[in-house]
């Protein structure tokens, strides 16, 4: 009984999420109510992110029409919960107009790249939202605060960053960016989660760990970037993200207000009749090589 019980609190996680998402699924039908809007004191959680996520596949289909691009950067502490806001987005989208990029760690050959240049390869085409869990501003964080750049790289990245942003932005990218704030005990507490959950454990990495070391000195490189590329044409928003799920929502909600669009539910579709099988014969079961069905 004890072991199964271990079992069940590994899986909460897994298992919450999937509860999740069938309830937001149950709301769907429900939602259709215009933005921007106060919700009500007593809201709840499944029931607004389901009204949130109604909204995202209309902003989908006003991008995929009239051909914007959108490009979205996710920046903050680490489990500050980006990645969790980011799944929220994604989860109704189409993932051939709107996807993530991650990059992991520079190759050899990117190293003597132009800085910028493996990330201008990921920005979007027409009718495309790119969502960046971490972008180029790694520069003036991780990579600064542990040394993995020159102080001369360092410096040049905070002079033209701004200007290449501003560049994004006049040949036609809408350019958001999110910085997820979290305290100190809020992150250490979920930092201990990861370590206990297996299920979790892949999400702290040895970076990850030795930030937890330089959370004074990542402060401060927060701040200079912020002084540097807290722009008015690319300025950045904040999310208090001590509480995952209001996070979440606030970040939905501010995302769908940075793009006017209207309603562009997708039409119903009206299946034609299926093909007569004109004398077709289907293979015997027995002569492919079938998954054993074990459940």
């Amino acid at each position: 009984m004890a072991k199964k019980h271990k079992a069940t609190k590994l899986g909460g996680e897994l298992i919450r999420n999937a509860e999740e998402t069938l309830e937001v699924e149950r709301y769907w039908c429900l939602a259709g109510r215009p933005v921007p809007r106060i919700p009500p004191k007593d809201y709840h959680y499944v029931a607004e992110l389901a009204q949130l996520q109604f909204e995202l596949i209309k902003l989908q289909e006003w991008v995929r029409l009239h051909g914007l691009r959108v490009c979205v950067l996710f920046e903050g502490r680490d489990a500050a919960g980006k990645g969790g806001v980011i799944k929220r987005i994604i989860q109704s989208l189409n993932p051939r107009i709107c996807r993530i990029v991650a990059l992991g760690t520079p190759t050899e050959k990117e190293r003597g790249q132009w800085y910028f240049q493996r990330y201008v390869a990921e920005l979007p085409s027409r009718g495309e939202i790119v969502l960046f869990d971490r972008s180029w501003y790694n520069r003036a964080g991780v990579e600064h605060v542990m040394g993995f750049c020159s102080k001369e790289e360092y410096c040049e990245f905070l002079r033209s960053c701004p200007l290449f942003e501003e560049m994004l932005i006049r040949s036609g990218i809408t350019l958001i960016k999110y910085w997820f704030s979290v305290n100190d005990q809020e992150q250490e507490k979920r930092f201990q989660e990861r370590m206990r959950n297996p299920i979790k454990r892949w999400k702290l990495s040895p970076m990850d760990i030795e930030s937890r070391r330089h959370w004074v000195d990542c402060s401060k490189a927060k701040d200079v970037m912020f002084a540097h590329t807290d722009t008015k044409k690319a300025p950045w928003y904040v999310v208090n993200a001590d509480d995952k799920k209001r996070a979440r929502l606030n970040c939905i909600a501010h995302l769908l207000q940075q793009i006017p669009y209207q309603d562009m539910v997708p039409v119903e579709v009206e299946l034609p009749p299926s093909q007569s099988n004109e004398g077709y014969k289907r293979p015997k079961m027995s002569s492919q090589r079938l998954v054993p069905e074990i459940y």
